[in-house]
């Protein structure tokens, strides 16, 4: 059995803290077909309070975390017509599911980054 997991954190550069509050959605992508698995909402560390994907969970696939990025701009302040950011969405594959996949997000009001961590 499979005992990988999926994890991630979300850090506001711009502030230089964790990113609380922030909704992330977790979709399995198979061809054109998008079927969401969990909705998560970040702690004050910027993690969830448990993984997205739990130890035994994890299946060789193509996924995709939605980060509500603008839900959460908004909620820091950002004005509504000065929002550059909405949906983030980061599409991956997961192969080898007995792994810790760890996908990180770095956000700032006007740009992101991501990498596969660990």
């Amino acid at each position: 059995m499979a005992e990988g997991f999926l994890t991630t954190h979300v850090l506001d550069t711009a502030k230089g803290c964790p990113a609380k509050g922030l909704t992330i959605r977790l979709y399995a992508i198979t061809g054109s077909e998008r079927k969401l698995i969990r909705t998560m909402i970040t702690n004050a560390d910027g993690r969830t309070d448990t993984p997205i994907l739990p130890q035994g969970q994890c299946e060789a696939g193509t996924y995709e975390l939605v980060f509500a990025a603008g839900d959460y701009l908004r909620g820091q302040g950002i004005a509504e017509d000065k929002l550059f950011l909405d949906e983030v969405p980061v599409r991956f594959g997961l192969t080898e599911v007995e792994q810790h996949y760890h996908v990180p997000l770095l956000l700032s009001p006007y740009g992101y980054s991501t990498y596969r961590g660990s």
